[in-house]
């Protein structure tokens, strides 16, 4: 089950964001952050 958030992000990081879901690296906003903190948890669970 996922909940709905509300995230503020520096402009930067927004359109880096962006252009990566129109390159289809990440089918949306969310699709994005959540694959992102997921990859960091792995890494920290790496530790």
């Amino acid at each position: 089950m996922k909940e709905r958030i509300t995230v503020t992000l520096d402009k930067e990081l927004l359109n880096w964001l962006d252009e990566n879901i129109e390159k289809k690296i990440f089918a949306n906003r969310s699709h994005g952050i959540e694959f992102l903190i997921k990859q960091q948890l792995i890494e920290v669970k790496k530790k």
